[in-house]
């Protein structure tokens, strides 16, 4: 899975810049979609593409528990979140509506990604490569019940 980094150098990046409240009414995913990362980065809708990812640092997603904070950023194309550590309820959200990976990176990882990187993920290897930097950085294993239920496609479709 090979996409572009776009970077955001700051830690606790809540649900409510992911996504601002005003949004929570739409129900078209698509139209929430155009508002992902509004409250940090008002320029964020006309740099995604599908398939990249964002790099961040500790405590993504941490505030309300609104599932709309992975739909928006899934559904304008993110395909995962590197982040040095997640909110438990965002990663969750994450992984169990199979709508983005959250993947975590240590903190020397993190610094060596740049933003506009091109990065290749394999969560078979647990390895990130940066195509730009011809290097390559471990990632933190998924649990196994999280692996299976990302392999699956999400919780719902999860059979153990």
């Amino acid at each position: 899975m090979t996409g572009k980094v776009i970077k955001y150098e700051r830690d606790n990046i809540d649900t409510d810049v992911i996504l601002p409240g005003q949004y929570l009414k739409l129900h078209d995913y698509d139209e929430i979609a155009k508002h992902a990362m509004e409250g940090i980065d008002p320029t964020f809708h006309s740099k995604v593409k599908p398939g990249d990812y964002i790099v961040a640092g500790k405590n993504f997603g941490c505030g309300s528990s609104r599932e709309h904070a992975p739909i928006a950023l899934s559904h304008c194309g993110i395909k995962g979140v590197l982040a040095i550590s997640f909110a438990r309820i965002f990663y969750r959200n994450a992984v169990d509506g199979a709508f983005l990976l959250p993947i975590e990176i240590d903190e020397q990882t993190y610094k060596k990604i740049s933003d506009g990187d091109q990065i290749e993920v394999d969560t078979q290897k647990n390895q990130i490569k940066n195509i730009t930097k011809n290097e390559t950085y471990a990632m933190k294993p998924f649990s196994e019940i999280v692996a299976k239920i990302i392999e699956a496609g999400g919780l719902f479709k999860y059979k153990p």
